[in-house]
């Protein structure tokens, strides 16, 4: 691939898996093919974590900024000066600090256009919390840091790609918080995204209810009936083929999910259970809708077994190709709509 993209990537909680599965994603020589990674931490933290699970021959090139990453290297920008103290495993206010840290850093060379996308690796959401981070996760603060009104949680897989209505809010705030003008929004962040990121021309997408059995024609609540159906209607005037509203449970236990592009659920774990059931080490999440792309693996910290060579990297390395697939999609379909015969071509060729 020419002209490499340059993937930034934020190390997460310094306590969690983070570091791993980014050093043995970086192992493997053949992703420095594709592209050029800057992962912003420190050298004496990832050491530690280096040592930890052996990988003693790997080792980081320091730069001091993204424009003098070396190509065919795994570069890091140390984002701190003082020495830190690790507590594998643990849930301390020093991993919070230093997530934020590089997470910060590294969203500032997004927003500088110094790096071509960022793959985050897991924090703990508790622990982070600061005066410049009030947010439930990522997807929220890197919604803020865009200026955007909107994203879309999105969980990609290759057979299965889910979005959520309502992220990272409380289960006794999830049907007050959706309301046909919100599912509309995310109908047209997902069609657009499977457009311009996946390059899938007509995407068909399924609606969930929100209630038991789609609320079986009100009798399990009206929501389906007041809120969804319309959104649904609307979504297809506006030539988004949204299909619903579906019952949860029996869509994905029977594999109806294999008929659509794409699957809107209404919250976070109604969409998450199952993605993370079909798909666990081969997900990511993307943040849609945003100005820049973000991607991560689907896992957490995973505490239980930092440090102890046991985390699979899976996740994480399709984040990182996932990332520089959107990349490549984004700018071949800017090449293309500046010569609109050629797009025109394409499109045919595509239907």
């Amino acid at each position: 691939m020419s002209d490499k993209p340059k993937i930034g990537i934020s190390i997460g909680d310094i306590n969690g898996i983070g570091l791993e599965i980014i050093i043995k994603t970086l192992s493997d020589a053949r992703i420095y093919d594709y592209c050029t990674p800057i992962v912003y931490g420190h050298t004496k933290v990832a050491s530690f974590h280096r040592r930890a699970i052996h990988y003693n021959e790997f080792s980081f090139a320091v730069t001091d900024h993204a424009a003098n990453a070396q190509s065919r290297k795994p570069n890091m920008i140390n984002c701190w000066e003082e020495d830190v103290r690790i507590d594998i495993g643990q849930v301390t206010p020093e991993g919070g600090k230093y997530a934020f840290l590089s997470l910060q850093h590294a969203t500032d060379d997004l927003l500088s256009g110094h790096i071509d996308a960022l793959v985050t690796a897991p924090i703990n959401k508790d622990n982070i919390q600061n005066d410049e981070f009030k947010f439930p996760g990522h997807t929220e603060y890197l919604q803020f840091r865009d200026n955007k009104e909107e994203s879309l949680m999105f969980l990609v897989s290759e057979n299965l790609r889910v979005g959520v209505v309502t992220g990272h809010i409380p289960v006794s705030k999830i049907a007050q918080s959706i309301t046909t003008d919100k599912i509309l929004n995310k109908l047209k962040l997902m069609s657009h995204s499977l457009q311009e990121d996946f390059w899938i021309r007509k995407p068909k997408i399924a609606v969930l209810g929100l209630n038991p059995h789609a609320g079986d024609n009100g009798l399990i609540g009206s929501e389906e009936k007041d809120i969804i159906i319309p959104a649904i209607e609307e979504a297809r005037a506006h030539d988004i083929l949204a299909f619903g509203p579906y019952s949860a449970d029996g869509f994905f236990a029977n594999g109806t999910y294999l008929q659509f592009d794409a699957v809107l659920a209404m919250y976070h774990d109604q969409g998450l259970i199952p993605f993370k059931q079909i798909a666990f080490e081969s997900g990511v999440n993307y943040t849609a809708g945003l100005s820049f792309i973000r991607t991560s693996p689907d896992h957490g910290t995973a505490y239980d077994i930092a440090g102890k060579n046991l985390a699979s990297e899976i996740s994480f390395r399709e984040a990182m190709f996932t990332a520089i697939h959107i990349i490549k999609h984004r700018r071949e379909t800017a090449e293309l709509n500046e010569n609109p015969l050629l797009f025109s071509k394409l499109s045919r060729d595509r239907d």
